[in-house]
């Protein structure tokens, strides 16, 4: 039994999907921005799958250029959100609504 591209899509759409209902439904920043990381594994997931089933390797190249870009995502988003608590001693987006002070 083999492992199709339906299965990698479907696979991709359920990650993209729970990461999108995470964004929309929760408060903390730090399981928002979680959310948003699992978005980008699914279309990464989505690029590799196309990738193999077109035998090409143009979707890999893009994977690894998005995975580098991400792991400074990674370290400029968390030093936002540790500078944000230092700030205001929160990280829930409510308490965030204030621009000011």
């Amino acid at each position: 039994m083999t492992i199709g591209l339906n299965e990698f899509l479907v696979l991709s759409a359920l990650l993209f999907a729970v990461g999108f209902l995470g964004v929309l439904v929760r408060k903390n920043t730090l399981v928002i921005y979680m959310c948003l990381e699992l978005m980008l594994v699914a279309s990464t997931i989505a690029l590799v799958a196309f990738s193999r089933f077109n035998g090409m390797l143009d979707g890999n190249v893009f994977v690894f250029f998005i995975l580098t870009v991400a792991a400074a995502e990674v370290a400029v988003g968390l030093a936002i959100i540790v500078a944000l608590f230092r700030r205001r001693g929160t990280v829930q987006v409510d308490e965030l609504n204030v621009l000011k002070n």
